[in-house]
Formats: C-alpha cells, structure tokens, sequence
C-alpha cells in the first residue's frame, strides 16, 4: 500500500561549510531516508522565488552533497520538462519559499497542481519550506501580496487545514492566524511551526514533529494545533521528536 507523505516546514536547510553554501538539514535527511534509495532522485522546485538561478545553484549542490540526484521544475521562461513526468519521476520533491500566491497561479496555469497531487498519490514524498509548506494546505498567512500579512485561502488542499509558518520569527503570523481562524477566514483547525521546525503528515494526518538540528524539546521550537473551540482559538504546543495524538 502507497504511503502519502508530505514534510511541511519553516526549515529544511542549513548554512554550509563556506558563505553562500546550504546543506540539507536533519529533517530533510531523514526524508532522504525514508525513499530506500541509495541515490534518491529529488526535484527542486523555485517557482516561489522566481526560478532564481541563485537558488537552484544552493540547492543542486545541498542535495548533491547529500548523495542525490537531482533535477528541477522550472516555469520561467517556459516549463523545463513535463510536470507530470518530472514530478512522478522523482522520490522526492522540495519546494522553495518564496510568494505562495504566485506559486500557486503559476502552478494552476501549468497543470503542476495536478502533477503534484499525482506524484504524492504515487507515494513521491513532498516537502518544502514557508511557501512549499503553504502550498499544501487550505491556506495560511503571507507575505505575497506586501510587508503585512494578508490570508491565502486558495491552497491545493491536500491537507485539509489551514497552515502557519515562520511562527516564532514574524510577529505578525501567530496573531493573524488566530484572527483568520476565528472569523472564519480560514479553517477552524490549522498547524503551525516554529523556524527550523517540520511537521510530518502521513496521508492527511499529522504525526510527528521534526527539526534540522538539535532542540530542547519543552524550550526549543516546536509545531502547535491551533483550532476554533467554543468560539476561541486554543494552541497546543507539540515538541520536536514527539508526536500529535
């Protein structure tokens, strides 16, 4: 039976052993990992962030690093391969931070909304950062449209809830979140994480939170449950290394 697996995170990457140089953090090996591959096949995918060349570069050399091979989806100027072929093809798929409103347009104009949810169907692992968190859910607070935060509710919603990222790092994004979720703007029940911070899903299910180094599991970073109950909104912190209930 195909497992579905997304790794939604503020994270993901780590500074390398020189300036300008990433490196793939802990979580994202251990989503490496969980292929079974001796060189997984990862396609990188910086629509978020314009398809900067910059950006493809730090990744190619992380994830080649990291003992994989990797390929890229590219939508500037024109697709770089078929989103289906590309995207099934892989054994792991990263998405760049960036402008999810954006991401999400250029996706749906390309069809690589529906390649993506064919590859995650197929048992390709997704996963990505800030934006490539976002983008899987409902929706969630961002930057895409200005400095103040605004709602995006159109997420692909392969995850049936809304999402915050970035949460101990932006003074706007816990406030706001709540706000969205009590007046309805966004669904009563989100999930959250903290800089550095993963959450796993295994179908639509969340379980397990990870991170790309070493926390204090009661004072470190952390994901939170957030929902609508009785007309407030209720946080639950939830540790790196345990699991949500």
């Amino acid at each position: 039976m195909t497992t579905r697996r997304i790794l939604a995170t503020s994270g993901g990457m780590v500074a390398g052993p020189v300036q300008m140089t990433w490196r793939v953090g802990k979580m994202v090996l251990d989503a490496l990992a969980l292929t079974k591959k001796d060189r997984p096949r990862v396609c990188v995918v910086e629509t978020a962030g314009g398809d900067q060349s910059l950006f493809y570069a730090l990744l190619y050399e992380a994830f080649n690093a990291a003992g994989c091979d990797v390929t890229e989806l590219k939508l500037f100027p024109q697709p770089s391969a078929d989103p289906v072929e590309r995207l099934s093809g892989s054994d792991l798929v990263w998405v760049g931070g960036g402008s999810v409103a954006n991401l999400l347009a250029l996706w749906r104009l390309h069809g690589v909304d529906d390649a993506m949810l064919e590859a995650w169907e197929s048992g390709v692992i997704l996963g990505g950062v800030s934006a490539g968190s976002l983008c899987w859910h409902e929706g969630g607070t961002t930057d895409s449209f200005g400095p103040a935060l605004r709602p995006v509710t159109n997420g692909l919603g392969f995850l049936p809830y809304a999402n915050g990222v970035h949460y101990d790092s932006e003074a706007q994004r816990r406030p706001l979140l709540h706000q969205l979720i009590k007046d309805g703007t966004l669904s009563p029940l989100a999930f959250a994480t903290d800089d550095r911070v993963g959450l796993w899903y295994e179908g639509t299910e969340p379980t397990s939170v990870v991170a790309d180094l070493e926390v204090d599991v009661n004072s470190g970073p952390a994901a939170y449950r957030v929902e609508l109950h009785n007309g407030d909104v209720v946080e639950t912190r939830v540790g790196v290394g345990e699991r949500f209930s």
